[in-house]
């Protein structure tokens, strides 16, 4: 009879982290402090074969570890699942599952199908030092001007062409150092819609380092990795940035700026200094 355990190495951090603190935009010796939801990345094995990693709130691990080896085809039924472990890894964690013979040959078949098929292996990404990488810094950028995010959801909402008529999708924009939207791209991902626009900045002969990037959508660790590498400035996000981002950023010398419904810019990174 297969037997189901787990084994955490201790229970996962709050899904939301300490305070931090930000300076509003247009203020910028007004700092405040603010409570952010954590994240982290999730590296996934069966068996002892790396799966994926995934950017996940740290909280109900097992409940997701469950859920996704169900959904994605990868056991027909829960008690295929004979153990499942979670190590504490830094930034990180690992959940090491134990599943059935059945199960493991129809994974490494399943992996061997994709990787034929597509040329790129499996979906996903199968290594912590790929979901958390090591990346350079960025030189310092000037904040962009209070002004020039005045209005801005009002003029994303009229740059989001297949939005308008759709709905569902996710927008990166750039915006120029006149404060002029450039380039908007759409998709139903948000990091689809970010590699879009870094693509169209490359093949636009845009200066990504001369204005800002803004996202539609939350502001996660895998887009401040995406803008980084692209050599973006300044990111803003139409929603709140978990804290991992925050840290990240911060570390990363990227300007990072919330863009709340009814409030002032907020500057997160860099590190706010009280007057």
């Amino acid at each position: 009879m297969p037997h189901h355990a787990s084994h955490p190495a201790k229970e996962p951090p709050p899904t939301v982290a300490g305070t931090y603190r930000y300076a509003d935009l247009d203020q910028p010796a007004r700092v405040c402090e603010t409570q952010l939801a954590t994240e982290c990345a999730l590296a996934i094995s069966y068996n002892g074969l790396g799966h994926a990693v995934m950017m996940v709130t740290p909280e109900a691990l097992e409940d997701f570890v469950q859920g996704f080896t169900l959904t994605a085809g990868i056991i027909d039924s829960a008690d295929e699942i004979y153990d499942m472990r979670l190590v504490e890894d830094a930034e990180a964690w690992r959940a090491e599952v134990r599943i059935s013979s059945r199960a493991f040959w129809r994974l490494k078949q399943q992996r061997r199908r994709l990787a034929g098929s597509s040329g790129c292996g499996i979906c996903g990404v199968e290594a912590l030092e790929q979901a958390l990488p090591r990346l350079t810094a960025l030189d310092p950028a000037p904040l962009p001007p209070a002004g020039q995010l005045a209005n801005l959801r009002e003029r994303i909402a009229a740059e989001q062409r297949l939005a308008r008529r759709s709905g569902a999708l996710h927008a990166a924009l750039f915006v120029d150092g006149d404060g002029e939207i450039r380039l908007c791209r759409e998709d139903i991902g948000r990091h689809n819609a970010l590699d879009k626009l870094i693509g169209a900045l490359v093949r636009e002969r845009l200066g990504a380092g001369r204005g800002f990037a803004v996202v539609t959508s939350r502001c996660g660790v895998e887009l401040l990795h995406k803008a980084v590498r692209a050599g973006i400035g300044t990111l803003v996000g139409l929603s709140a940035p978990t804290a991992l981002t925050v840290d990240w950023a911060r570390r990363h010398h990227l300007n990072l700026i919330h863009l709340p419904h009814h409030s002032a810019a907020r500057v997160y990174s860099p590190v706010p200094r009280a007057p």
